[in-house]
């Protein structure tokens, strides 16, 4: 029974921060709150703000107001182990790749460039359409990023 009612009490606060810190207004919003809590949120956290020093935050990021959607797209989708600079701080954490495919990377960027607070503009397909997810990404970074191993930085 205890495990029942703090499933119902941990969906329903998820539930709630969609609706207070993002915006639920589209069914491709929400399929990018629903990425974005599923697969973003423990790093970007459920206010968007990150964790200083670790994870940037991306409500009110400079970051992300100026980079190109296409950049933003190709980060989600392929991640990245690049230095990062946002909102004057600088983060060296990999980010893994998070989706397999346009139609979500577009989804879930949108989502960010426009919750917490953020009017960022809105990513199309037009803007993915020169880009394809990179097979095993995601063991390369951790090999190569997230353990102290090279990579390009």
């Amino acid at each position: 029974m205890k495990k029942l009612i703090l499933f119902v009490a941990f969906t329903g606060a998820f539930l709630f921060a969609g609706k207070v810190y993002g915006q639920s207004n589209s069914s491709d919003n929400n399929r990018g709150a629903e990425i974005y809590f599923r697969k973003c949120m423990a790093c970007h956290q459920v206010t968007g703000m990150g964790l200083p020093g670790t994870f940037p935050p991306l409500k009110g990021s400079d970051f992300l107001k100026k980079a190109s959607k296409k950049r933003l797209i190709e980060q989600v989708m392929n991640g990245s182990h690049e230095h990062l600079t946002v909102n004057g701080m600088t983060y060296s954490t990999p980010m893994p790749p998070q989706v397999d495919n346009v139609q979500d990377a577009v989804a879930v960027v949108n989502y960010v460039l426009n919750s917490w607070g953020n009017d960022y503009g809105k990513a199309t397909l037009e803007d993915v359409k020169e880009i394809k997810p990179v097979k095993n990404n995601a063991s390369d970074m951790m090999m190569n990023g997230m353990m102290g191993g090279g990579g390009d930085q």
